[in-house]
């Protein structure tokens, strides 16, 4: 079995073991519904949709077969993306508007990126007029926008207000959200000035004045604000949740914490595999996507390696001369590359969590050129004191013991500036910068390897 702690009546798995996973797939395939739905309900949304992903797709349509639509809306939500696709399109246009109707907006809008043209637009016009506005609303600001992650349902109430008004308020409409930490604070034209935690409501007196107990709001979210520059907006202020407003500034919705951990990580995950070339790619897609989204990369880094070889090429005459070359000519490049995206990594975090800026970064750039040199005469001696007891030839010593000091420099500098470079022509540094800085370091590991050794043995 699986192991489980119990959180209230549901209960969290640590960890789903081959057992278990046949276990409950063998009953989908004998339809024991009764076995499946007592398992559902005593799992966590997130444990379900983790179930349901090791699950092989035959049983997992079978699954669905079953459940339908009335599976938890929110287990949709935890699937990762390929997976919540393909579940999706087993489902029939009703199922689909059911599962929209009971999700907040934010992850109703998640659900619909997932749809092809025609599901979507069917499932819009099934739902009522003011849910099909605000959700294709939504769906008009881009992808990457605050408005993708925002909630529409929010709490907000005059500033002229009495708290008795307002718990009165929140006791009697029924529209409001069903759970919420703050309150938010508009004037007349509907522009939040200030929130107030819902616990303070409730610890004041009733005749008080909502504008007297509020705290006013650190920042506000435009719609068009970055997912990024948002998550930077709450580890900077340390905020629970923000109000998000239109270009009028007029109170639109909120973001809550927990959108933003799931932002941060999915940012950090996908620099992450962009960084190694492999993009927005799935555990579970299959061999022939995965290949496909591999192939411009590695086709990419085929070019470069011809460059770095074209290269080589010129000193043809050198490695005859000196076979040693050829065997100590990869230790250069292959340490400049290394250390160039070791200052690569460090670059693009610092870019991504904006600790990199224009007043710092000339001192950054002077602190890695600084980096380089004194890594470079470490390994210098340290290499040079091995291909001396190797070869018993000082003057490869010394080419090599240059050499590296050379390329650690370069490898350094550009594994700085290629992202700043990259960042500036609005091209993702995640994306692009690593190909660049190991061809950079490649050739200028060949070039000062050989070239310096053309000079010592061929002059």
């Amino acid at each position: 079995m699986a192991l489980l702690r119990s959180t209230g009546n549901k209960k969290v798995n640590l960890d789903f073991n081959k057992e278990f996973i046949s276990t409950f797939g063998n009953n989908i395939k004998n339809r024991n519904v009764d076995f499946i739905n007592q398992t559902l309900n005593d799992l966590h949304a997130a444990d379900i949709a983790n179930l349901i992903e090791n699950l092989d797709i035959e049983t997992r349509t079978k699954l669905i077969e079953i459940e339908s639509f009335n599976i938890d809306p929110e287990i949709f939500i935890e699937l990762n993306e390929s997976v919540q696709s393909e579940v999706l399109q087993q489902l029939s246009i009703e199922s689909l508007t059911k599962i929209i109707r009971r999700l907040e907006s934010d992850n109703a809008i998640k659900i619909l990126e997932n749809l092809n043209k025609e599901s979507k637009e069917k499932v819009l016009e099934k739902l009522p007029p003011k849910d099909k506005f605000l959700l294709q609303e939504g769906l008009s600001y881009p992808e990457d926008s605050a408005a993708r992650i925002m909630q529409r349902e929010f709490t907000a109430v005059p500033s002229n207000w009495t708290v008795g008004q307002t718990i009165d308020y929140l006791r009697e409409d029924k529209d409001l959200p069903e759970e919420f930490l703050e309150i938010f604070i508009v004037d007349n034209d509907f522009k939040p000035i200030g929130t107030v935690p819902s616990s303070r409501v409730l610890r004041t007196p009733r005749d008080s004045k909502m504008n007297s107990i509020m705290a006013e709001m650190p920042v506000l979210i435009s719609v068009n604000m970055d997912k990024e520059e948002v998550g930077h907006a709450f580890e900077n202020y340390n905020l629970v949740s923000a109000g998000v407003v239109n270009k009028e500034n007029k109170l639109v919705g909120m973001i809550t914490a927990d959108d933003v951990v799931t932002v941060v990580q999915e940012e950090a995950e996908e620099d992450a595999l962009r960084l190694a070339g492999v993009g927005d790619e799935e555990i579970t897609d299959s061999v022939l996507l995965k290949t496909k989204r591999r192939f411009n990369w590695l086709l990419l880094n085929l070019f470069t390696a011809l460059l770095a070889t074209w290269v080589i090429s010129f000193f043809g005459a050198s490695i005859e001369q000196m076979v040693a070359l050829a065997f100590l000519m990869p230790i250069v490049a292959s340490m400049g590359g290394n250390a160039g995206m070791q200052t690569l990594a460090v670059t693009i975090r610092a870019i991504a969590t904006q600790e990199l800026s224009k007043s710092n970064f000339n001192r950054v750039v002077g602190k890695e050129f600084l980096i380089g040199i004194l890594n470079g005469i470490i390994f210098a001696i340290i290499t040079a004191i091995i291909v001396q007891l190797w070869f018993k030839n000082i003057n490869l010593s010394l080419l090599i013991g240059i050499s590296m000091i050379l390329n650690m420099i370069v490898a350094g500098l550009f594994g700085i500036l290629v992202p700043v470079s990259l960042k500036k022509m609005n091209i993702d540094p995640a994306l692009a910068s690593s190909v660049f800085v190991t061809t950079i370091t490649d050739v200028i590991g060949f070039l000062s390897f050989l070239g310096l050794g053309s000079y010592y043995f061929l002059n």
